[in-house]
């Protein structure tokens, strides 16, 4: 406890290299040098967060994944985060996701409070209101990142091979059956083979990167300016790496 209480005055590590970079990034931007207490910050300024390009922020959830996997992570001091971050809110990133309670971004990329936006939804299926929250990151509230990140022996992407009806979860799963009939695969194309499934979900991954592309202008554009990067993951359940897909 000690310890985790510390963490504003001496970050851990893996945080520490996070705000560095930012920090280090800014004050190029800037062109000065860092401002006192943006090294020892808890969680990451406005400013840190703009100088960011999209790559650096991509590497540092890169870098969260490998410190979750190595048994490394920092000790947050989550109380300290939440008074950081009372005034105001500066992410990095939106991360779409499933809903699965195995596959929790911000513990598999060791963010903290603040650090990034969590959209989550069973099969990380793009709905109307998620691609309108992902532009309210992106183009209101400055994430330079987005991903979409699917994962290994996912129910939604089973359910909907399947065709499970389900009350309001039918329609939910009506939305992935278009990247089920298109995926390519040769074998059983069944829910119970989990190569298909891991094989649609990425499927479902890129499809949804293309629709968020396609769907939003706002999100096109940006990308295109190269002030964010829509990018894939596939987290492994059984060994806790994101493989980024592009």
């Amino acid at each position: 406890m000690k310890e985790c209480c510390n963490e504003m005055s001496a970050p851990k590590p893996g945080r520490r290299q996070w705000i560095k970079a930012a920090g280090a990034a800014a004050a190029v931007a800037a062109g000065a040098g860092v401002l006192p207490g943006q090294a020892n910050a808890v969680s990451l300024s406005k400013e840190q967060r703009d100088a960011m390009t999209p790559d650096q922020v991509l590497e540092m959830l890169r870098e969260g994944n490998a410190r979750f996997r190595g048994g490394t992570m920092n000790s947050h001091d989550f109380l300290a985060q939440k008074r950081a971050t009372v005034t105001g809110q500066y992410p990095a990133a939106v991360i779409l996701s499933c809903i699965d309670s195995r596959a929790p971004a911000e513990i598999i990329f060791d963010a903290g409070i603040g650090d990034v936006f969590g959209a989550r939804v069973a099969g990380n299926v793009l709905t109307p209101d998620l691609l309108g929250s992902i532009e309210f990151s992106c183009a209101i509230a400055g994430a330079k990142l987005v991903l979409v990140m699917g994962h290994t022996a996912c129910g939604a992407i089973a359910g909907a091979i399947n065709g499970v009806q389900l009350g309001n979860l039918t329609g939910l799963l009506d939305r992935i059956r278009p990247v089920v009939d298109a995926a390519a695969y040769v074998g059983d194309r069944s829910g119970s083979n989990p190569d298909f499934v891991n094989a649609v979900a990425v499927a479902n991954v890129n499809h949804t990167i293309t629709r968020i592309r396609r769907e939003s202008p706002l999100l096109a554009g940006l990308e295109q300016q190269g002030k964010i990067r829509i990018a894939g993951a596939m987290y492994g359940l059984g060994n806790g790496q994101v493989d980024f897909l592009n």
